[in-house]
């Protein structure tokens, strides 16, 4: 394994209020829960900027910082994941941002009032389970709900993994995954092509634990998020290696679409970089 000296930062959302719950539709079936066992591809495509158009049939994702990474449709659609306030010096508003309450550099309890949708991770009452189930046409976005640590405790149904259906894919992200998926959430949580996982080694899953959540998850593309040095993300690597390809990139960004899938399932490490608009 190739010795890594990767930085990161780290983006930090103050506030405790809670913002109001979105409202969404629940018309539309999930088709990564229908067809679970399906098997679809993606191409990589790549290099552009966040303020490019995204190829159509294709998704662009882009690593913004910590948990937090941007999700943009060929429609014009953008998500943003774990939203702390804070995006870069780009003057952005994204379309939908989805929150986890572990720390606050997971979410914001002041989010901006011209973002149209804002999804908590949580729900107003203790121990209850957040249900979101935004279908957005182009996007479906919903959530299964897991416990977090909290004062030495367990909250239970604190955190959620949220998952974007976009052209054909399912894209999953973890969030502050504190305990293995049980086999009702990972019933729930269904297909997922791409997946995004907090490497940390200790303040979410320890590092064997989330190897065993990739495994049985069997995504085709694993983006690793959550790292704050070289070290604990190469043990990441060094665990999954024998499973996935590990492709360590200079990019930001990667732009997949529902073509062909990798013949074996791929690590693909980006680099966070906060949205900035061309000089």
């Amino acid at each position: 394994m190739r010795n890594l000296i990767l930085g990161m930062g780290l983006g930090l959302g103050l506030g405790l209020g809670l913002p109001a719950a979105p409202a969404y539709s629940q018309a539309r079936m999930s088709h990564c829960i229908a067809i679970a066992d399906a098997a679809p591809g993606v191409e990589y495509l790549h290099k552009a900027g966040f303020r490019d158009a995204v190829p159509d049939f294709s998704v662009r994702i882009s690593y913004v910082t910590h948990s937090s990474y941007l999700i943009q449709t060929a429609g014009g659609l953008s998500a943003v994941t774990d939203y702390a306030g804070f995006l870069g010096s780009a003057d952005f508003i994204p379309d939908i941002v989805t929150m986890n309450h572990a720390h606050t550099s997971h979410f914001t309890g002041a989010p901006d009032p011209a973002i149209p949708h804002v999804l908590r991770g949580w729900s107003g009452t203790y121990g209850e389970p957040a249900d979101h189930h935004l279908d957005l046409g182009e996007m479906l976005i919903r959530n299964v709900a897991t416990d977090i640590r909290s004062m030495g405790g367990v909250e239970e149904n604190g955190n959620s993994i949220f998952i974007f259906e976009v052209e054909g894919l399912c894209i999953g992200h973890l969030g502050h995954l504190h305990h293995e998926p049980n086999e009702d959430q990972y019933a729930a949580i269904g297909r997922l092509d791409v997946v995004m996982v907090p490497v940390d080694g200790g303040m979410t899953l320890d590092t064997a634990s989330m190897v065993r959540v990739v495994e049985r998850l069997k995504s085709s593309v694993v983006l690793p998020m959550h790292w704050f040095s070289g070290a604990s993300l190469q043990w990441f690597l060094e665990g999954v290696e024998d499973a996935f390809d590990i492709d360590i990139r200079r990019e930001s960004e990667i732009t997949l679409s529902l073509r062909d899938l990798p013949e074996r399932r791929t690590v693909i490490v980006l680099q966070p970089a906060w949205l900035r608009d061309a000089e």
